[in-house]
């Protein structure tokens, strides 16, 4: 994929997508949230509805409930010939009529019809209505049914019908029946004070799917399948969404005081999601204004920066064939790409300089090889003239003389010849070994020496020259200042994963002012005795160079006590 197609999918993969992603999931999410308000409005509105239902049908219940207790409706009902005056019709019309929202009713015992105001209902016609059964089943409980379910909306007299069993006020033996009609405006009235959003609705339905009631008069009898009617509904929320009356809608439902009953709030989804719409078109303004955005960008900019990218390239390509021409831009831009080509034409200049400039190297490369081949011979001339010594010494009889040849030539060789930075620890101890029996030649008696290195130490590698040094610090510092013989102690130990090196001597030691003395001023006291300028500090720094901070040497001394020096190094298998 060329560079400008992988910017361009960028820039859509990194604003555009997530411009999209951001506003749908806004979207939904407000959605939502206006489900759940709405739900919660209405849940809310249907409690409060039911709680001024319950109370409205609790005063008519209450009013029925202290009326079939009265002697004049027990009598009429129990006795069969009981006569009905006119003074005991005014007297039973004048417990019920008083309501003014009981419009009728009806007396009947069990077999016939005893007393009836403003009705037209015959015994027959009792046993024929749809809440006949419910009403015997309950026990003297009143029975409720709504303008829908009892067929009075679809006949034009819709009426609201409390039914009950009426029992014997000792016996408590079913002895007739109570029905009262009840005018719909006790309905109207409680449901037109609910609260509902513009184009809402609540319905009042039965167990059955019948509209029972509602708010807007509308659809009242007519039959509903609503799932939460179903006796397998398992119930998740209060609310769902579901299609009513050809419309979308959000259905929100509460389980009635009366247990025949549901009331179900009605809310079309438009207009929900109407309040959805203004993030809808931000989201959708968003997303087309960040797709020009990047439409104009690669427009205007990354077509220019890809094309400067594919001059350095091109450019790049020619110096590999060894071409250095510089790279002309037809328009510049001041920023970031001009330098890109800038720097390039500077580097193919100064790449063609340097070409020039090492070709000159190379002819002074090789004349210093050849001086350094030359310089080899040194070593060999030192070696080679050491070997005539101890011959001439051997001829002529000095023994001494030519141990110390063959000791120094020893010494050299360990030193000069060794090129590699790690070398066996005997070679190391054989080495202060050489250097110790020089010396001796120069202190004579006034110092003998130990070296103790086992047989499993013998192979281990170890730096270069780290003992020699501090063995010749011994001298100069502790042998020479001593009026008796001094003894320098080396030996050498495992400790773990590493190997210890203890040279210790029996010096004057010295305290710790003397020792950070030393210690700074190492490479001037040095030059006393020698030009490599080799000494503590210079051994410690390379083992803690070369092996890390955990090694190095520790030195120990105190005034008229000597001094040790403990090298700490780890085990390296040649």
């Amino acid at each position: 994929m060329k560079l400008r197609r992988k910017i361009l999918f960028a820039i859509i993969l990194l604003v555009f997508i997530p411009v999209i992603l951001m506003g749908i999931v806004t979207y939904v999410n407000f959605s939502n949230a206006m489900e759940k308000k709405s739900s919660n409005f209405y849940w809310i509105s249907l409690l409060e509805t039911d709680r001024k239902l319950k109370f409205a049908l609790s005063e008519i219940t209450s009013i029925t409930n202290s009326k079939i207790t009265q002697p004049v409706v027990q009598q009429s009902l129990k006795q069969k010939n009981f006569v009905i005056t006119y003074d005991r019709k005014q007297e039973l019309s004048s417990y019920l009529i008083d309501h003014p929202m009981i419009t009728s009713f009806s007396f009947f015992s069990k077999d016939r019809l005893i007393y009836q105001y403003n009705a037209s209902m015959s015994f027959e016609d009792l046993k024929r209505q749809s809440w006949f059964d419910a009403m015997e089943g309950a026990e003297g409980r009143p029975v409720w049914s709504g303008p829908g379910e009892n067929g009075s909306e679809i006949s034009g007299n819709p009426v609201l019908v409390q039914a009950r069993v009426i029992k014997d006020s000792y016996s408590l033996e079913d002895i007739g029946y109570l029905v009262v009609n009840v005018k719909p405006d006790l309905l109207d009235q409680i449901f037109w004070e609910a609260a509902t959003l513009k184009k809402g609705d609540i319905l009042l339905v039965n167990k059955l799917g019948n509209i029972v009631f509602n708010k807007s008069g509308e659809h009242i009898g007519q039959r509903t399948d609503f799932p939460f009617l179903q006796n397998d509904y398992a119930k998740e929320h209060d609310y769902y969404i579901d299609n009513y009356q050809g419309e979308k809608s959000l259905i929100t439902f509460l389980p009635s005081h009366n247990a025949a009953w549901y009331l179900v709030a009605i809310t079309p989804m438009n207009l929900i999601s109407s309040e959805s719409v203004s993030i809808r078109n931000i989201a959708i303004i968003l997303s087309t204004v960040s797709l020009l955005s990047a439409i104009l960008f690669d427009r205007y900019f990354v077509r220019r920066l890809v094309h400067s990218i594919n001059s350095a390239v091109n450019g790049m390509k020619r110096v590999k064939q060894g071409i250095f021409t510089p790279i002309t831009t037809p328009y510049r831009a001041d920023d970031e790409s001009d330098l890109l080509i800038d720097g390039f034409n500077r580097m193919s200049t100064q790449i063609n300089e340097l070409l020039v400039q090492v070709e000159t190297e190379q002819g002074r490369k090789k004349e210093a090889e050849m001086q350094a081949l030359m310089a080899q011979i040194n070593p060999h001339f030192i070696y080679n003239s050491l070997e005539s010594i101890n011959s001439m010494a051997v001829l002529q009889g000095n023994k001494d003389i030519s141990k110390m040849v063959i000791s120094l030539g020893k010494l050299l060789r360990i030193s000069i010849s060794q090129n590699q930075e790690l070398i066996p620890l005997h070679m190391e101890f054989e080495h202060v070994r050489h250097y110790l029996d020089i010396q001796k030649f120069r202190f004579e008696d006034k110092f003998s020496y130990v070296i103790d290195l086992s047989d499993g130490l013998r192979t281990f590698m170890t730096q270069k020259l780290i003992v020699q040094p501090i063995v010749e610090n011994a001298l100069y510092h502790a042998i020479e200042q001593m009026e008796d013989p001094g003894i320098i102690e080396i030996t050498a130990y495992e400790m773990g994963m590493d190997m210890i090196i203890i040279v210790k001597d029996n010096g004057p030691g010295f305290d710790l002012a003397k020792m950070m003395s030393l210690w700074d001023n190492e490479g001037i006291a040095q030059k006393k005795y020698s030009d490599s300028g080799v000494g503590l500090k210079n051994v410690h720094e390379r083992l803690n160079i070369r092996f890390g901070s955990p090694y190095g040497i520790l030195v120990c001394s105190s005034p008229g006590f000597g001094s040790t020096i403990r090298i700490r190094i780890p085990k390296i298998l040649p």
